[in-house]
């Protein structure tokens, strides 16, 4: 079965969709990244849709469950790299996507994300020396 990777990037995980999302697909996404949210402790999570050329009212549905379901969790997450018609279809279809921020791209979102959570959540390098 088809797996889309979860790369864990200090206290954040980054998700690269690079194939459009089938419904199965887009389940066990969902499933995985909220278990790896939960194993890490992730304090946020970013979504690039950049090569995503068409989302549907159930993946614009997907895309807000992740971020209800994240947050109870206690993390963020932004999705970025919309295309803009797929910004058009998502309002065509009354989906507002709330409670997910938005970025142009993934530098952007991970400014996002570290404004969002604070300086205690930055990028960290799990392999630092925390002795001074």
């Amino acid at each position: 079965m088809e797996k889309i990777p979860i790369l864990r990037m200090g206290s954040f995980l980054l998700v690269t969709i690079q194939v459009d999302l089938y419904d199965r697909l887009a389940l066990t996404l969902e499933t995985d990244l909220i278990n790896m949210v939960h194993k890490t402790g992730a304090r946020g999570v970013l979504i690039d849709i950049s090569a995503v050329s068409i989302v549907d009212s159930f993946m614009g549905r997907i895309l807000g469950n992740i971020a209800s379901m994240t947050r109870v969790l206690d993390a963020e997450t932004v999705v970025v790299g919309m295309q803009p018609a797929v910004a058009i279809t998502l309002i065509e279809l009354g989906l507002s996507l709330s409670g997910v921020y938005t970025a142009l791209d993934v530098e952007r979102g991970m400014s996002l994300l570290q404004t969002k959570l604070g300086p205690n959540d930055e990028l960290v390098d799990d392999d630092a020396d925390d002795t001074e």
